[in-house]
């Protein structure tokens, strides 16, 4: 009997109706000699502090340096503690029963890091030592699973993407253990989280943010002139900027006795463009980001969700090229696009002998191809599943677009010696750009179009005014921008060497940026303002604890991602990866605590329920840490968020003052205070009306 292992339960049913394993039994489907079971995720992981026999957070304990590590079943909270989860216990011992009855192994978890993790933990958990297959594939279609059954690998073949793998999650326990451990330790109160790849990214959203915040705003003035020539208007602005409005105006004046500007150069540029590659998956999070307001996370949930349902491939990719022997599949793909109502008027502009090959690179190609729709077409999605698969499959449109060429004017005009500045553009062939009928990028500042012009002309000035315009800070992050800066951590940093050294090297991975980004929402440390990323109070504070300390360095991140890459290419040793891990985290450990940390000056507020504990005071939440109270206030309430000194007065004077602007499930707002009974339970007493209205002082809880 053949034994295949799947990642999730629905790749498996996939996987089974293909093999004619069709009886279904308890943990797994059985059939034609094969028996096809799945995990649920991570069913093992590295064992906790607590299996060590090390309980608490203590000086003494730190480092924690586990030799050898131990592996244990994934864990959940019950009351006061962890114990093993019931699913993930009862799941293990079937794939225990199946491995030991067994003839054969067959991989069949994603195709990448994390799929392989999931495996070999299972594997060494259950102290298996039979020889074992992978299934390597980039969809999930018959077609391709078919194909990836009929060329097997051998799993000696994955030994480097094991170690890399291993690496990464021994490293992250490493670190987050420890560096959390004692910061918490360090700050006297409260549990705070640090992480190898999670601080660098949270260093990079304050930094940005606290950039910006002190970026001092500076006014400055331009001309701008209005001109018309053969019934084309266009515009011409100063090349110089004035620190105050007078001299500008008073310039205005003298140049609008001119009324003609003599044009002193025009130079014509021809400029090619290259239609973009396929996405990523960083790629496509950046586009959900920008064009839908997709987070990270939901973006890939997506098309995690668009893969399983057969009609993406391997979304989990940080290619955006594919192998030669997939080309001859394209022109298949693109037919079959007509079929979507979506999408058959952008394929009506494809032009057939025309088909660009930029996207063909074996070397360029990692464990999967970039990112491509397959030959089964949807036809009924939700909106937000129908918005990203038409944006894969656009985008596989243009990349095998022609370039579009563009000419470029730039025409100089003078009067009063002052020099004044016009640019337009010719789009001479639309290529790739006329797949959606864009003709220039969001970040690019719009260009006009130009009448005919040359050197020596005189032309009139229709119209003139001045502008106020004032410089810009640099932008908070948008989620797109921090995954750019993820991407290319290289360019976040000063020192020009070590930029040139991590030019290519990025800070986590496609598959882990959207985990990180949430973590940091999760543990507080962020909030979405609008669309953009900024760091809360506790966020900011941890910031400028770590901020000069290795923890927060991002170019050392980033290179232990080229080190993680290298393991896995079998070009450096996991051992020694291990060993400088285990030294940084004992440096960074001892940094943190000798850290004189002041993390908050907080009121010592008692909890109102129990009477017992001292609250914890966090962003979102005032809780009591003691579980059998659990007393809990949320500090945003009706979309206004509570201070420390509305905290304050709830607690102490059982009432707060009055809250403005707080906004109904209805929309309406209102104004009321927040207080707070014997019982511990909070309501609102609504404000008095307006004179000549009747008052409403009654009283209903939240």
């Amino acid at each position: 009997m053949k034994v295949v292992l799947a990642e999730k339960p629905s790749v498996a049913r996939e996987i089974a109706v293909l093999l004619g394993a069709s009886e279904k039994k308890e943990g797994y489907l059985i059939g034609n000699s094969y028996a096809v079971t799945w995990a649920f995720g991570h069913l093992i992981t590295l064992a906790m502090p607590e299996d060590y026999g090390i309980s608490g957070f203590s000086r003494e304990a730190l480092p924690i340096l586990p030799n050898p590590f131990q592996l244990t079943i994934r864990k959940v909270k019950k009351e006061k503690s962890y114990v093993n989860d019931p699913g993930a216990s009862k799941q293990l011992k079937v794939i225990d029963g199946l491995l030991k009855k067994c003839d054969e192994i067959i991989v069949a978890t994603d195709a990448g890091r994390e799929g392989e993790l999931i495996f070999r933990y299972i594997y060494e958990y259950l102290k298996c030592r039979k020889p074992f297959q992978r299934l390597w594939i980039s969809s999930l279609t018959e077609k391709a699973i078919k194909q990836g059954f009929n060329q097997l690998k051998p799993g000696s073949d994955f030994e480097g993407l094991y170690h890399a793998a291993q690496g990464r999650s021994r490293a992250d326990w490493l670190v987050g253990i420890n560096a959390s451990q004692a910061l918490s330790i360090s700050a006297g109160s409260g549990i705070y989280s640090l992480g190898r790849v999670q601080t660098p990214t949270l260093a990079l959203i304050c930094k940005r943010y606290l950039d910006h915040k002190a970026f001092k705003v500076e006014k400055y003035w331009q001309i701008q002139l209005e001109h018309r020539k053969d019934f084309v208007d266009f515009k011409s602005t100063s090349q110089n900027k004035w620190n105050d409005s007078k001299s500008a105006e008073d310039l205005l004046k003298s140049i609008l006795r001119n009324a003609t500007v003599h044009i002193v150069s025009v130079e014509t540029k021809s400029v090619s463009e290259n239609p973009p590659l396929l996405f990523d998956l960083t790629g496509l999070q950046k586009q959900c980001n920008k064009k839908l307001n997709l987070s990270a996370e939901e973006t890939l949930n997506i098309a995690q969700s668009l893969y399983e349902k057969k009609f993406i491939t391997y979304p989990r990719t940080g290619s955006s090229y594919i192998p030669e022997d997939v080309w001859p599949e394209i022109p298949q793909l693109i037919r079959a696009m007509q079929d979507r109502e979506t999408l058959a008027q952008a394929v009506s502009k494809i032009k057939w002998g025309q088909l660009g090959r930029r996207i063909v690179n074996n070397l360029k190609v990692t464990d999967h191809h970039g990112l491509l729709i397959t030959e089964k077409i949807p036809s009924a999605l939700s909106g937000k599943e129908s918005a990203v698969y038409d944006m894969i499959a656009l985008r596989l449109l243009e990349a095998v677009s022609p370039l579009c060429h563009k000419e470029i004017t730039t025409v100089i005009t003078e009067v009063n010696s002052y020099e004044f500045l016009s640019k337009g553009i010719l789009i001479k062939e639309a290529g790739w750009r006329s797949i959606q009928g864009s003709f220039s990028d969001e970040d690019e500042e719009p260009m006009q179009q130009l009448p005919a012009l040359k050197k020596g002309e005189d032309i009139k000035i229709k119209n003139a005014g001045v502008l106020e315009k004032q410089t810009k800070p640099p932008a908070l992050y948008t989620e797109a921008g921090l995954l750019s800066a993820m991407e290319t951590c290289g360019k976040e940093i000063e020192n020009a060497q070590e930029r040139k050294a991590l030019q290519n090297i990025g800070i986590g991975t496609p598959a882990t940026r959207a985990a990180i980004i949430e973590t940091l929402f999760k543990r507080e440390y962020i909030n979405r303002e609008k669309k953009s990323l900024v760091p809360s109070e506790k966020g900011l504070k941890v910031y400028e604890l770590v901020k000069d300390k290795k923890i927060a360095d991002v170019a050392m991140t980033g290179e232990w991602e080229l080190a993680l890459q290298n393991i896995e290419n079998g070009i450096a040793d996991a051992e020694a990866f291990h060993s400088e891990m285990e030294d940084y985290a004992s440096t960074i450990t001892r940094e943190l605590l000798s850290s004189s940390v002041e993390i908050s000056n907080l009121p010592v507020l008692l909890c109102p329920k129990c009477k017992n504990i001292h609250l914890q005071i966090w962003d979102k939440v005032v809780k009591c840490p003691d579980e059998n109270c659990n007393w809990l206030q949320f500090r945003n309430i009706c979309g206004v968020h509570l201070s420390i000194k509305d905290i304050e007065n709830l607690l102490l004077k059982r009432r707060t003052d009055l809250i403005k602007g707080m906004t109904s499930k209805s929309g309406k707002k209102f104004d009321a205070f927040i207080i707070l009974n014997d019982k511990a339970e909070t309501s609102f007493e609504f404000a008095p009306m307006t004179p000549g209205r009747p008052s409403n002082n009654k009283r209903g809880k939240k």
